[in-house]
């Protein structure tokens, strides 16, 4: 590890999703520009969720919510500027993305550079990189695979997920009254997303755990082909996976009550299709749900993510699994509006997220 980090307030804690006050994340020292040692292996973390884990944040403007501002007029992470007021470039952390839509197939780059401030707009992994590259000796690559409106009940759905009967209020088409009916919800592999009980089900031209399938084939190959994006390394590890993800199933009650299931799932499907078995994983949650006054398919979601870093109920976890409690974090709007693009809930969250994976790697 390298230096250690200014204050103890820090900005997010783990598995309890107690937050310390935010400016503490401006503790972070100016990246020296440096290249990390390459004698190493690269540390690779993971990205994967949404459209929140996109680049949503804007750049620049003279306004609240713009990096711009927030950096040089509200004078917040100075780590991200230099003495001439350009943007800093770790050497030690590389920022990449692929994009694609369901499975393995055609793949989009949409970064593949050192990580710095281009371009318009900015996502979590800037403040998850700074925090990592600033706490790590070794090279760190994050990794990016993700596209938006991708649900984890369905579209995300990791293997060995079963299929599962949910109970769900309709309208009658004849009476219009509601009843209730029993509905099959698709297993992995399986289509259509859902179908009613004793209803021969009429595959559709998707299948649940399409994109997960190629969100994990599309990282595995940016892995096979290292040195093109981390110029000179030849090793890697898989050290963690990072999640910010939730908002589709919040439309969906079937999906949003097995929530938890599937999250406890996801872990284990990545670990082991990344031959990865002790690596690390952080959830943040929506940034509009709070605790206090969460309800219905949020709340399900809320608790199931608080639930995966609860020790008393996933023991063969403990000190592996972080959650970061967004609510305090974020300026406003809703995962579904990408919380107005203000720059500064991407730079807390992707700070917070990046701090709790530093803290689950110093439990190692």
């Amino acid at each position: 590890m390298k230096r250690p980090f200014a204050t103890a307030s820090l900005f997010a804690a783990v598995a309890t999703g107690l937050l310390a006050a935010p400016a503490a994340a401006d503790q972070l020292p100016d990246p020296d520009g440096k290249p990390a040692d390459m004698t190493k292996k690269v540390k690779v973390f993971i990205v994967m969720g949404q459209s929140n884990t996109l680049e949503m944040g804007r750049v620049k403007g003279a306004k609240e919510g713009a990096l711009d501002y927030a950096v040089k007029t509200e004078k917040l992470y100075p780590f991200m500027v230099d003495d001439a007021g350009d943007w800093t470039t770790r050497k030690d952390v590389r920022n990449v993305h692929v994009m694609g839509s369901g499975g393995p197939g055609k793949t989009s780059v949409k970064r593949n550079d050192w990580l710095t401030v281009s371009g318009g707009k900015i996502g979590i992994e800037t403040g998850i990189g700074h925090q990592l590259g600033n706490a790590l000796d070794e090279p760190v690559l994050i990794l990016k695979s993700a596209i938006g409106n991708r649900s984890l009940g369905w579209d995300l759905l990791p293997p060995g997920s079963p299929s599962y009967e949910f109970e769900l209020e309709v309208k009658n088409r004849q009476t219009k009254q509601l009843e209730k009916k029993t509905f099959i919800y698709a297993g992995y592999g399986q289509s259509p997303l859902s179908w009613e009980k004793g209803v021969e089900p009429k595959p559709i031209g998707w299948k649940a755990g399409l994109q997960y399938d190629g969100d994990v084939a599309r990282a595995k190959d940016v892995l096979k082909n290292l040195g093109k994006f981390y110029p000179g390394a030849t090793e890697y590890e898989v050290a963690g996976f990072l999640w910010w993800q939730g908002d589709k199933d919040r439309y969906n009650t079937g999906h949003a009550a097995k929530y938890e299931k599937n999250l406890n799932n996801l872990i284990r499907e990545l670990r082991k299709d990344f031959n990865a078995p002790q690596a690390k994983f952080v959830c943040a949650t929506l940034g509009q749900t709070s605790k206090e006054n969460a309800k219905g398919n949020e709340k399900l979601i809320l608790d199931a993510m608080f639930a995966i870093s609860d020790a008393t109920k996933y023991p063969a976890l403990k000190g592996d699994v972080a959650t970061v409690y967004t609510n305090p974090l974020s300026m406003g709007s809703s995962s579904n509006a990408h919380y107005g693009g203000n720059a500064k809930t991407y730079m807390n969250v992707g700070l917070g997220m990046g701090k709790a994976m530093v803290e689950l790697l110093k439990n190692e």
